[in-house]
C-alpha cells in the first residue's frame, strides 16, 4: 500500500452519529468546502487524448478509435464548472411549486438516528370532504417528486399524470389526493441535501440512515396536521407499493384499504445486488467526495452509470427485443466503443436525462432504505427494541454525543479475509416455512384491510412471485379481503415500468378496486 494513504489513514479520527456513515472516518472534513486531501498520481501515469496522440507521431499500427460518448462527459463537468459561483455547481433539485409541511418535534428514526425536526414537500388534487374521510395517500417510486399530476401552480405533466383526475383511477371528482417526496428525499423534503440545523451545514452523509417505515411515519406526521384520522386508501407503486404496505403495518386502524402495485413484503437478493451495484458506481465517482460535493460537481459520471443500471432492470427483454433487436444506431459507420447499438443509445439517453436531475446522495440512501425493506415479525421485533433502546435521544437534555462508545459504532473496516458463504444447518424446505410464518405474523397487523395486490409477469426487478407471496400471506392471517391480479406478457411487456405506463390495465383494475 502507498506509505503516503497509509500515513493519511493513522491520523484519521472517526465521528459518529447513529446510524449515520462517517464522513470523518475516511478524512474529510464535515464542511463541503474542505475536501480531502489524497495522494497524487505518479508522474509517469499520463492521460491520453485522440488528440494527444496525434501530436505525438505515434506510428501505430492502427489510428486511435475516438470516444465522443467521453468527450461529452469531460464537456458536461467543464460547462458544471464554469457556472457562476453565486448559485453553485451542483444543480437545483426541484420540480417546481408544492405544498411543505414542517415538523418542529425530533423524529426518531429505527436505526438510531434523530432528526430535530424535518419538512415534507406535498401536493394534492381533488377537494377534501367535510368529514376528511375520501383521502388517498399516494407514495411514490424511489426518484420521483411529490408532483405526480400537473396543477394550475405547476402545469408540468405529472409522473402519474394519466391515472389522477376526473375518472381515473384516483377519481379526484372523488378522492383528495395527498402525494409527498419521501423523507430522505431532494424535491423538498428534508434529505442529506439540505442544512442541519445544528451547524448550518449540509448533511451529506451526516443524514442518518433511513427505513421505509421512517418515510412513513413522517408522511403520517403529515396527515396528523391536516387533521386526517384515517385514509380511504394507501396507494403505491415499486417503492411506494412497499410503503402502502408498511403504512397498513405500522397505522392498520388508520388505514382504509391498500393498493400495492410491483411491490413486496421483503426486498430479495436479486434486487439488493442491483441497488448496490448502482451505489458502487455512484460512490466510486471521484467527484462523490465521501458525499461532501455540495457547491463543487457533482458526481454525474457516477449518476450516469447507476440509471444505466436501474434502467435495466425497468423494462423486460421480450419488449427491447421488439423495440430494438440487434440493430445499430447507424450501420453505415464502424463500430465503436461508446454506444453504438439501439440498447446502448437507449441507456445512454436513460442515464443523461437523470444524471443532473436527482440528487446523489438521496439516492444512495432511499435505495439503502429498500434493501432494508422487511416486514417480518423478527424484523419488525428487532427494530422495536432498537427504537426502544434509543428512546433517550427524544429526552430534552440529551445532547448528541460523539464519545467513544459512538464511535466504534462508525468505524467500520472491511474484513481482512473475503467474505464466504455459510453452511446453511437448516433445509430449504424448513427455512421456506419459517420465513412464511414469519412473514404471516409480520403483516398480521393486516389482518381485515381490503388490499389489491397487483404484479405483472416481465417485471425483473420486482417478480410477480413476490406479489403473490404478499397476496397468499395476507390470506394466511384471515384476510378475505384480498384481491390478486397479475398481468401477463401477453398482455403487458413494459417490467416493472408497467405501473408508469399501462393506464388501460393498472389504471383500470386500481379504478375497479376503489369504486367497489
Amino acid at each position: 500500500m502507498n506509505r503516503q494513504f497509509v500515513k493519511v489513514l493513522s491520523h484519521v479520527r472517526p465521528q459518529h452519529r447513529s446510524g449515520v456513515l462517517c464522513p470523518k472516518l475516511f478524512g474529510v472534513s464535515r464542511s463541503p468546502a474542505s475536501p480531502p486531501t489524497y495522494p497524487s498520481a505518479p508522474a509517469s501515469v499520463r492521460r491520453f487524448t485522440t488528440s494527444s496522440l496525434l501530436r505525438s507521431g505515434s506510428a501505430a499500427s492502427n489510428p486511435q478509435m475516438a470516444f465522443p460518448c467521453l468527450d461529452a462527459v469531460e464537456l458536461r463537468t467543464k460547462q458544471i464548472q464554469s457556472r457562476s459561483t453565486l448559485n453553485g455547481p451542483e444543480p437545483s433539485y426541484t420540480t417546481g411549486a408544492h405544498k411543505s409541511f414542517t415538523s418542529k418535534s425530533p423524529i426518531l428514526l429505527d436505526y438510531g438516528g434523530i432528526l430535530q425536526g424535518f419538512t415534507i414537500a406535498y401536493e394534492t388534487w381533488g377537494e377534501l370532504n367535510a368529514d376528511k374521510s375520501n383521502v388517498i395517500l399516494l407514495h411514490t417510486g424511489l426518484s420521483a417528486s411529490s408532483h405526480a399530476k400537473s396543477n394550475p401552480d405547476n402545469p408540468r405533466p405529472g409522473w402519474w399524470e394519466k391515472f389522477i383526475g376526473p375518472g381515473l383511477a384516483l377519481d379526484t371528482d372523488r378522492f383528495f389526493v395527498i402525494c409527498t417526496n419521501v423523507l430522505g428525499g431532494c424535491y423538498g423534503s428534508t434529505g442529506p441535501s439540505s442544512i442541519d440545523p445544528a451547524d448550518g451545514e449540509r448533511y451529506a452523509t451526516r443524514f442518518p440512515i433511513l427505513t421505509m417505515e421512517d418515510m412513513v411515519s413522517a408522511q403520517f406526521r403529515l396527515l396528523d396536521e391536516l387533521g386526517v384520522e384515517k385514509l380511504y386508501a394507501s396507494v403505491g407503486a415499486s417503492m411506494g407499493g412497499m410503503q402502502s404496505l408498511a403504512a397498513g403495518v405500522l397505522f392498520p386502524e388508520r388505514v382504509g384499504s391498500i393498493v400495492s402495485i410491483s411491490g413486496c413484503a421483503r426486498s430479495h437478493p436479486y434486487s439488493i445486488a442491483m441497488r448496490y451495484t448502482q451505489r458502487q458506481v455512484l460512490m466510486a465517482d471521484p467527484n462523490w467526495n465521501r458525499g461532501f460535493y455540495y457547491g463543487q460537481v457533482p458526481p454525474h459520471i457516477g449518476m450516469k452509470l447507476a440509471r444505466q443500471i436501474a434502467t435495466i432492470t425497468y423494462r423486460s427483454g421480450p419488449e427491447w427485443e421488439q423495440r430494438f433487436g440487434r440493430q445499430r444506431a447507424d450501420p453505415s459507420r464502424p463500430p465503436a466503443l461508446c454506444p453504438d447499438f439501439l440498447i446502448e443509445t437507449y441507456l445512454d439517453h436513460a442515464g443523461e436525462k437523470f444524471c443532473l436531475e436527482y440528487d446523489a446522495n438521496s439516492l444512495l440512501y432511499i435505495s439503502k432504505a429498500m434493501d432494508l425493506f422487511d416486514l417480518g415479525a423478527v424484523n419488525r421485533e428487532e427494530l422495536r427494541k432498537l427504537r426502544q433502546r434509543n428512546r433517550y435521544k427524544l429526552e430534552p437534555t440529551h445532547v448528541q454525543s460523539t464519545g467513544v462508545e459512538e464511535a466504534n459504532q462508525c468505524s467500520l473496516s472491511l474484513p481482512s479475509q473475503p467474505y464466504t458463504e455459510q453452511p446453511r444447518e437448516d433445509t430449504p424446505a424448513s427455512k421456506l416455512s419459517a420465513n412464511q410464518t414469519d412473514l404471516v405474523a409480520g403483516l398480521a397487523p393486516m389482518g381485515d384491510i381490503p388490499t389489491l395486490v397487483l404484479g405483472v409477469t416481465s417485471d425483473i426487478l420486482f417478480p410477480s412471485w413476490q406479489q403473490r407471496e404478499v397476496a397468499e400471506t395476507l390470506k394466511k392471517t384471515g384476510n378475505k379481503k384480498v384481491t390478486y391480479v397479475e398481468l401477463g406478457e401477453d398482455v403487458s411487456l413494459f417490467g416493472h415500468d408497467s405501473f408508469l405506463l399501462d393506464v388501460q390495465n393498472i389504471g383500470g383494475s386500481v379504478k375497479r378496486f376503489l369504486y367497489g
